[in-house]
């Protein structure tokens, strides 16, 4: 392993390869396919995401690169600070960059040219570079993020002798099917989440504001996950939405308030958790005290519609005919035009990406396969009286749906007693 400053005109040799990090051979098997047939010699990545998928490592703040080469060659190139966490990833080689010190100062771009630059050679790429080009969604992995965007294409103009094309849909495909090894590590962040939402549950209570609620589902969320052995980084985002509050909860994002939980509310809790940059995006709705007539009713249909969206889902059915399931059981008991957004959409590389394979969502045309991981999440939404959502994890295997999220199913399970 190097530590490759940025002094362009020292050389620097080799280094070893790595072995610490458990290698998805699937995903690398994968990442050639698709380098063999687009005829690109190697797929550099900046996006963290796009990092992960690559190389088994998260990135922290968004300027590490990694590069993966036609004969299966991984690469990495982080700042130094990061070093230890990328270890844990599967590269063959892995290059740190300082930027700057205390004697002059350097942006990531300057400094990540002289180890790109070192990575290519090692490598021998060229002479087609495929790379990120166009928009991104993209989960934030730290209080702040590094994007290098249109940059990315000079970084590698001046550091890689090869041409450079961008490889954004082909980067979507690939992210929309996970390995069995990306599958195993979406389920322990949702068995995470399982039970910070099973301990968090047992203390609400009315009189709580919002975001006192919210505080007691996120707070485990970083204490269980870094207590498991194969987690290194966990945390995530949670929101409780009460009352009437609940009813704005189909909208693109959610948020906590100041107002307090009270006797007959729906509480509705939502969560984007993750572990080592693996996703969860989780939705759960209480009741204060026992709830009534119309509430038994919603919740009622709102889990015969889960019911109908799982029982359509397998491989080679339509991800529309999954959302007209679960739709239109809401629209024969009633509820139909309280249902305001699509059945679910892709997740496990970001939580919160409505534009992620599959799209359950009425007028998509895409097909489910083995190994995609989205949410199904149908909800009611009474605009002044609140809203009831249940959202769930989703795998598809050979023989149908495997539900990540088993927790919680039942009205039953979601009465807080008085």
């Amino acid at each position: 392993m190097i530590d490759l400053q940025t002094e362009h005109d020292v050389p620097a040799p080799s280094s070893a390869r790595l072995a610490h990090g458990v290698r998805d051979e699937e995903r690398i098997d994968r990442i050639q396919r698709l380098l063999r047939e687009a005829d690109w010699d190697a797929l550099v990545c900046s996006l963290p995401t796009n990092v992960l998928m690559c190389s088994g490592y998260w990135p922290v703040v968004g300027s590490s690169l990694s590069v993966v080469t036609r004969d299966g060659r991984v690469g990495l190139v982080v700042p130094e600070d990061e070093r230890h966490l990328a270890e844990r990833g599967w590269a063959d080689e892995l290059l740190t960059f300082s930027i700057g010190s205390l004697e002059k100062l350097q942006t990531p771009i300057q400094s990540v040219r002289g180890p790109m630059a070192q990575l290519a050679a090692d490598f021998h790429i060229g002479p087609i570079v495929a790379y990120e080009h166009g928009p991104a969604h993209e989960p934030a992995p730290y209080v702040s993020l590094h994007f290098y965007g249109a940059a990315l294409r000079g970084v590698l103009s001046e550091s890689v002798p090869a041409a450079v094309v961008p490889a954004d849909e082909r980067l979507m495909t690939l992210r929309a099917i996970k390995t069995p090894y990306e599958v195993a590590r979406v389920r322990i962040g949702c068995r995470i989440a399982q039970d910070a939402f099973l301990g968090a549950s047992r203390e609400l209570r009315h009189g709580l504001q919002e975001t006192e609620a919210a505080a007691l589902f996120r707070a485990p969320l970083s204490v269980l996950g870094t207590a498991c052995p194969d987690v290194e980084r966990a945390d995530g985002f949670t929101y409780c939405m009460s009352g009437p509050n609940s009813a704005e909860a189909h909208a693109a994002y959610q948020r906590s308030r100041n107002r307090r939980l009270e006797k007959g509310d729906l509480v509705l809790v939502h969560c984007n958790s993750y572990a080592d940059g693996y996703w969860t995006d989780i939705t759960r709705t209480y009741v204060i005290g026992q709830p009534d007539e119309r509430q038994r009713e919603i919740y009622a249909a709102v889990l015969a519609a889960r019911e109908a969206a799982l029982k359509a889902i397998r491989p080679g059915a339509p991800t529309a005919d999954v959302d007209h399931a679960a739709r239109d059981v809401l629209e024969a008991r009633g509820f139909g035009p309280q249902f305001k957004h699509p059945t679910g959409h892709g997740v496990g590389f970001a939580a919160i990406n409505h534009d992620a394979s599959p799209r359950l969502h009425p007028a998509a045309k895409e097909v489910l396969e083995p190994g995609m991981v989205f949410n199904v999440e149908p909800g009611v939404y009474f605009d002044g009286y609140g809203g009831v959502r249940h959202c769930d994890m989703v795998a598809v295997t050979p023989g149908g749906a495997e539900v990540l999220t088993p927790f919680q199913l039942e009205l039953t399970e979601l009465t807080v007693a008085l």
